[in-house]
């Protein structure tokens, strides 16, 4: 156990970042698993399993505590895990169950549309794409798995823009958006009139937006109770996935995500 020269020396080091910022996460994850193993704690036992000062391990507390990641009993002082972690594990739970669950469908709707299938889920400001499938015709070249795409330039992306709540729908497409290609919309007038139309069409499109040459399509895909909680899509060069086709292809998408909802537990 560390004496109180302890928390002296680590002061400077989390102001600067670096090393001391990197041992400060460690032990806050320390803090939950050892929460997550004992049910509860004390400050002054958390400060011994760590081997910290109570001043440290009062101060990582916390930080937890106004992030919902621990709540504290006050009559006894006992710390225990929050219910923010629920929350970080539910978003888990359902990134995981999507791609279990997409995998076929992904493929199906690859298969059936020759192009490249995705599955993407939002992470902040952005779509990240956690499945990916090509079909037969699919150029090798596009690989989205795990990239982060902006939500305004991307078929996907505007499909969970769409489905936000009112007043973070409104701060994302408010700001300024970023332009890649000559098609971009950086308009917020643009955006919302499409969000709309994604909102009640049950798709949207991009056509040369984030890339030239390349347009896609997308379709929600909804949990049990209804909430969007991805788009299923599908991308292509832009020769052959023409603007006359992207209807017939978002109705590929939209009869996908409908599958893939359903496997999710939504009833329809």
């Amino acid at each position: 156990m560390s004496n109180t020269s302890d928390t002296a020396a680590e002061r400077p080091d989390e102001r600067r970042g670096g090393a001391g910022s990197v041992q400060s996460v460690d032990r806050a994850v320390s803090v939950l698993e050892l929460l997550a193993r004992l049910g509860e704690a004390g400050v002054t036992e958390l400060s011994e399993e760590l081997g910290v000062h109570k001043s440290t391990a009062f101060r990582i507390l916390g930080v937890l505590e106004n992030r919902g990641l621990v709540e504290q009993e006050k009559e006894r002082g006992k710390y225990f895990l929050g219910a923010g972690v629920l929350r970080l594990a539910g978003a888990a739970a359902i990134r995981l169950d999507i791609s279990q669950e997409g995998q076929p469908v992904c493929r199906a709707l690859a298969n059936g549309t020759g192009e490249t299938a995705n599955i993407a889920v939002l992470d902040g400001d952005a779509a990240v794409n956690i499945m990916q499938a090509r079909g037969a015709a699919a150029v090798t070249a596009y690989n989205w798995l795990g990239r982060r795409t902006p939500l305004h330039a991307t078929a996907s992306g505007k499909v969970l823009l769409a489905h936000l709540p009112r007043e973070r729908r409104e701060r994302l497409a408010g700001r300024k958006l970023a332009r890649f290609t000559e098609h971009t919309l950086t308009s917020a007038g643009d955006l919302r009139a499409q969000l709309t139309g994604a909102f009640e069409g049950g798709f949207a499109c991009s056509t040369e937006e984030l890339e030239i040459g390349l347009n896609a399509v997308a379709a929600p895909v909804r949990a049990h109770d209804g909430a969007v909680i991805g788009a299923i899509g599908v991308s292509g060069p832009a020769y052959r996935m023409r603007r006359a086709l992207l209807p017939e292809l978002a109705q590929r998408a939209v009869e996908a995500a409908a599958d893939l909802s359903r496997r999710m537990g939504h009833a329809g």
